[in-house]
């Protein structure tokens, strides 16, 4: 059955296309995909209007073009706006903070493209200047006291690296929003930033190691995104969802995860899952996102989508992008997405695995072995960039941990699959013994091993898999060719995140290119930080307390709680390294810092008000309807909460107001979560009012409205 006749029809509309060509198909044809990325001014697309008006894209690739030509860019952009049915166009900002509360994590202005003159006649109005630069309201935004309503001014500026794409009507400009003084307030300028350390001290450290950095140096990332997909009658039954994206409050279903039987099974056509995702990944297609995979995830109704990889700047626009399109088609379809990194207690959360490698524009993957060799012809040439992450790994855990410090981690790292928050990184066996026989002395080329799996079957030939297994209990994994971020949360802006990587592997760059034009060798620079930093590769089992233990033992960076990680941005070593970087200023710091502490009070307030409400408004009512429960425990939890948010509007910092924050969320609530779970469980179905778990997370079989059937 369908859980929406929307679903049903939806699919239908897809059916019919499809058999409406196939008595002409008498071989693959890609016509129905012609207009995919029609609708991103770049390559193709770009070139034919920009000649338009006397020029190429090539144009585009070089920055100076907001300077030199403007106003060619703007009309050819304005040309091509017209010939997609767009009329209205905003600079498209991400400010900070938005991560669980800000539908699609991004601020934006709407402005017609045309007005009227004085004939009352339509005329153009986008011109290069309306292009390149906008302005806003900083003093609205999160800022950390870095703007006022006296000192309002804040700056859009068009980000060049990040394609011009349109959406519906709208025009949308990828933009850096910085303050009258040219403060970052917003999660795109630091991570330019970073980009701009990274090319200049990665060119720098290549180059002495033999490699031809000349076309320059960049990040690229691949993103893969989970979301929960619950039907949306039962999401308006929860106000907890509604207003925080997790339950504060609910009994488990007899069943959970336990049987793995979701993971990867069937996308079936029964409900609204498969179409809804269908639909998803049509329209980032056409806005040239290619959103390449898709399947079930291990949680009831949890599902993923991956795109292919791509420069760092492009794949953040497209992921926040991608989460608004996943919220706005599931409505359509009868769902709620739910992006949150824990919607739902005792099944697995929700994240966004970033993996992160470095390449020269030209191609030259430098965490590809083989990549590196023919580059360089230099065996000592990887070892030596590999050491360098693992000294800056080592360094700077405390910032890898601040920088994935969101409110819905909390409930996420440790277990189900999500890496605890010790901060170490997983090599392989073949990898580590390399790294291992290299800081001895040995130079060699590195040999990845591979296994041959033979079935003992006729019809499945032996094949050749891997030697390396893959560890997804630890936090930062080498993958072969990248390193798998794994703890990063599902609804986060994950711009921070590649900032702290990109600046720490930058640092480590330029002070081990320091030490070799000093005259020093890049051997012996790469060998000294291998034995000083060699603890922070971990190859077991991160989930294993023993293990946790034992790494503590060793110095590595844990900080459990989120709180006190976000507080490390101010650590003084972490003001140097970014100073030095030109990625923050101590002012720019301290403003973060405090943004994102006021982001986990004012989430853990939301979140501590809405059970007083689901209390006062749901479970006492029916816990007094039924005549059992426990009414007087009920009664005593309310003015514990309210007494407790008291306490944290009384603190005088930030950062005081959050750990007091924390102490409610993670004890607190979860004290009287158990209490209001308890009077779930012996209160019947038909007085209580809240949607269960056990209908919001099995769209496979807690199915209740009927398709609307259409046609004969």
């Amino acid at each position: 059955m369908f859980a929406t006749s929307a679903a049903f029809k939806a699919l239908a509309r897809r059916e019919a296309s499809r058999n409406a060509n196939i008595n002409v198909r008498a071989m693959a044809n890609l016509a129905a995909y012609e207009d995919f990325g029609k609708n991103v001014f770049t390559g193709s697309v770009a070139d034919e209007y920009l000649k338009k008006h006397g020029a190429s894209v090539e144009l585009l690739k070089d920055p100076s073009w907001v300077k030199t030509a403007p106003d060619t860019v703007a009309n050819a952009v304005f040309d091509w706006a017209i010939d997609r049915g767009v009329n209205v166009y905003c600079h498209w900002f991400q400010p900070m903070a938005s991560s669980g509360v800000r539908h699609g994590l991004t601020g934006q202005v709407q402005n017609m493209m045309l007005k009227f003159d004085a004939n009352n006649e339509i005329q153009k109005d986008f011109k290069g200047k309306t292009l390149i630069k906008g302005e806003t309201d900083g003093s609205s935004y999160p800022n950390g006291g870095l703007r006022g309503t006296h000192q309002a001014g804040g700056y859009l500026a068009v980000d060049t690296s990040s394609p011009i794409f349109c959406r519906g009507d709208t025009l949308f400009i990828p933009s850096a929003f910085v303050s009258y003084y040219g403060a970052a307030l917003d999660e795109k300028t630091p991570l330019l930033r970073a980009n701009a350390a990274l090319d200049k001290e990665a060119s720098r450290l290549f180059a002495l190691l033999g490699m031809d950095t000349s076309s320059g140096v960049q990040a690229n990332i691949g993103l893969e995104q989970e979301i929960f997909l619950i039907p949306r009658e039962e999401y308006y039954r929860r106000p907890d969802l509604q207003l925080t994206g997790r339950t504060i409050m609910g009994k488990n279903a007899p069943r959970g995860q336990e049987m793995c039987d979701h993971y990867m099974a069937p996308l079936s056509s029964a409900t609204a899952a498969l179409a809804c995702m269908q639909e998803i990944q049509d329209e980032c297609w056409r806005i040239g996102i290619p959103l390449k995979t898709r399947h079930r995830e291990v949680a009831p109704n949890q599902f993923e989508f991956a795109p292919l990889y791509g420069s760092n700047t492009t794949q953040i626009d497209q992921n926040v992008m991608v989460m608004q399109i996943i919220e706005e088609v599931a409505a359509k379809h009868g769902l709620a997405a739910l992006l949150q990194e824990k919607p739902f207690n005792d099944v697995n959360g929700s994240g966004k695995h970033n993996n992160w490698s470095i390449a020269t524009r030209d191609g030259v993957n430098v965490l590809e072995p083989g990549d590196v060799l023919k580059a360089t012809g230099n065996d000592d040439a990887f070892p030596v960039i590999m050491a360098a992450i693992v000294a800056a790994v080592d360094e700077n855990g405390d910032l890898m941990r601040a920088a994935i410090a969101s409110p819905g981690n909390d409930f996420r790292l440790g277990a189900c699959e999500a890496p605890p928050a010790i901060v170490s990184t997983y090599l392989g066996d073949d990898m580590t013994n390399y790294l291992e026989a290299f800081m001895n002395g040995k130079s060699a080329k590195y040999e990845p091993g591979v296994k041959t799996l033979d079935l003992g079957t006729r019809e499945v030939l032996p094949f050749q898999v891997p030697a390396e297994d893959r560890n997804r209990t630890s936090p930062f994994p080498y993958g072969g060719a990248r390193f798998e971020f794994r703890a990063v949360g599902s609804a986060q802006n994950v711009s921070l995140v590649n900032t702290v990587l990109n600046t720490i592997a930058a640092e480590k760059f330029a002070a081990f290119a320091e030490r070799i034009e000093a005259g020093e060798s890049p051997g012996d620079v790469a060998r000294e930080a291998l034995k000083k930093h060699w603890k922070v590769i971990f190859n077991g089992d991160n989930y294993d307390e023993a293990n946790q233990q034992m790494l503590t033992d060793r110095g590595l960076w844990r900080i459990d709680s989120g709180v006190e990680a976000i507080a490390q941005l101010t650590d003084s070593k972490n003001i140097a390294l970014f100073e030095k970087m030109n990625v923050f200023n101590g002012e720019e710091l301290a403003a973060r810092q405090d943004v994102l502490h006021g982001h986990y009070i004012g989430t853990v307030e939301m979140e501590a008000l809405t059970m007083i409400d689901m209390i006062n408004q749901h479970v006492i009512p029916s816990v007094k309807a039924a005549g059992v429960g426990p009414l007087a425990e009920l009664e005593a939890s309310i003015p514990k909460l309210k007494e407790a948010l008291s306490a944290i509007h009384a603190a005088n910092s930030p950062l005081e107001k959050a750990r007091l924050a924390r102490v409610l969320r993670l004890e607190t609530m979860i004290d009287i979560r158990d209490v209001c779970d308890s009077a779930e469980e012996v209160v019947p179905a038909n007085l209580w009012t809240l949607a269960t778990y056990k209908e919001l997370l099995f769209l496979d079989s807690h199915t209740v409205t009927e398709p609307e059937y259409f046609g004969e």
